[in-house]
């Protein structure tokens, strides 16, 4: 019998690999890129990425949280982590892409409130245990 819940820790390990993948590119291969206001736009998505990575972590190992609540944070993390880091990446690459992502500007504060409610999500999980 397994102690932790191995979708979440499987999918945050993958993302942690991505992470440091994207973080990488972000530090050595953007710098020629863009300037450095996106630069620093794009290592905030990396960070706020790798927060959440790390907290899924926590969370797939930690047995004690109800199962329902590490589904709901799991799936508003990786929701958060793909709105909010995900339109930054792009948004800070915007100078060098073929077509236009100004449409995403909305995106980022959606994914910055998924980040939230799976914090609160966590929050009710943990005050309601018995």
């Amino acid at each position: 019998m397994r102690n932790f819940d191995k979708k979440i820790v499987v999918t945050a390990s993958l993302l942690a690999a991505v992470t440091i993948a994207i973080g990488a590119f972000g530090a050595h291969g953007l710098k020629e890129l863009v300037d450095t206001q996106a630069l620093s736009s794009f290592e905030t998505g990396v960070r706020y990425q790798m927060y959440h990575v790390l907290a899924l972590l926590v969370v797939g190992f930690a047995t004690g949280i109800p199962s329902k609540t590490r589904k709901w944070v799991f799936w508003f993390f990786l929701l958060g982590i793909l709105f909010f880091s995900g339109s930054i990446y792009l948004l800070a690459l915007k100078s060098v892409l073929p077509f236009s992502v100004s449409f995403l500007g909305p995106v980022t504060p959606i994914g910055g409130m998924l980040f939230i409610v799976g914090w609160l999500r966590l929050v009710y999980g943990l005050l309601t245990i018995k």
